[in-house]
């Protein structure tokens, strides 16, 4: 019997891998792209300050931080076609994860930028750079360095969370394991499987933040080329 399982585990692997490859591994993607976009421009409200925007922003993170990703998902799939809004599987999918992770990456930005130096936006202003300069040219570079590892970390964590948008039906791994789980009861092995192939995913995204991490490092720590002054002329 335990080789029977064994080989049901090996026909399995390409039939869960695969919804990964295309639709777990895409759909992660898609959603925290989103997401950092809302995340910076939540981030750059609450930095500039703006009193009416920064008090929205500040329930909306509040909402989303607060209330389970599950129920989030439930309430825009099952709840919004009662009031006459009927969304999809993969868009209901996006448009929560990308709503819930940017309410937590907005508070990640939002401590990078408040971490630059205020003499560093000062000096831009000195240079008659306008304030959407001075923070796409000299805050947020800075303040995605420093919050790249945390960021990493949402992301590897949004790849692990991506299974429960089987409950609204979206055709990922943990999806198709649940139905080949149906076809042969053999739920430790099938399980055990679909726990490996997450932590290979996961595995690949932290070498890849690990490598990403030591070339901003090396990006800080190697000195400017100092520009000399022409023979015979004033420094």
């Amino acid at each position: 019997m335990g080789n029977d399982v064994f080989q049901l585990v090996l026909d399995s692997f390409p039939k869960i891998i695969l919804p990964g490859l295309t639709l777990t591994l895409p759909l992660t993607a898609v959603s925290f792209l989103f997401a950092l976009i809302i995340a910076v421009a939540c981030a750059m409200i609450q930095f500039a300050n703006i009193k009416v925007l920064k008090q929205i922003v500040r329930g909306y993170i509040w909402i989303m931080r607060g209330t389970p990703l599950l129920i989030q998902l439930y309430v825009v799939f099952f709840g919004l076609p009662s009031v006459g809004i009927i969304i999809d599987p993969i868009p209901s999918a996006i448009l929560v994860f990308s709503l819930n992770e940017g309410a937590y990456c907005a508070e990640t930005i939002r401590g990078a930028m408040e971490s630059v130096p205020k003499g560093q936006i000062e000096a831009g202003y000195c240079t008659g750079m306008s304030y959407m300069q001075i923070m796409f040219h000299v805050v947020l570079p800075q303040a995605f360095k420093t919050a790249f590892p945390a960021l990493s970390n949402s992301l590897i964590g949004m790849v692990k969370d991506m299974s429960l948008t089987a409950n609204i039906a979206v055709s990922e791994m943990f999806f198709r394991t649940q139905r080949i789980i149906s076809q042969h009861y053999h739920a430790l092995a099938f399980y055990l499987e679909l726990a490996l192939i997450y932590l290979l995913f996961c595995t690949v995204l932290t070498f890849l933040q690990r490598f990403v991490e030591k070339k901003l490092d090396v990006s800080r720590r190697k000195p400017k080329a100092v520009e000399l002054p022409p023979e015979g002329g004033m420094p």
